[in-house]
């Protein structure tokens, strides 16, 4: 599975924009794109499914169970 900063990366390079460009189109600071393609953890959900949203892309939030695999409930 990619990851999202080398997805977002990828799909900004496809289109031929710059970060700047990108962030102009998306709707969102500039900062955002860059946090975005740095892999950094800490992000605004609502930003980056701003940014998904041009590739018809969306995050949902997980619970822990959920990403680590573990069944605690049993």
């Amino acid at each position: 599975m990619k990851r999202l900063s080398e997805f977002i990366k990828d799909k900004r390079k496809e289109e031929g924009l710059t970060q700047e460009e990108f962030a102009d189109r998306a709707g969102v600071a500039l900062t955002v794109i860059r946090k975005i393609e740095q892999g950094k953890e800490n992000l605004n959900l609502s930003s980056v499914n701003q940014v998904l949203a041009m590739f018809g892309q969306v995050l949902v939030p997980m619970d822990s169970s959920e990403v680590s695999g573990n069944d605690s409930g049993s």
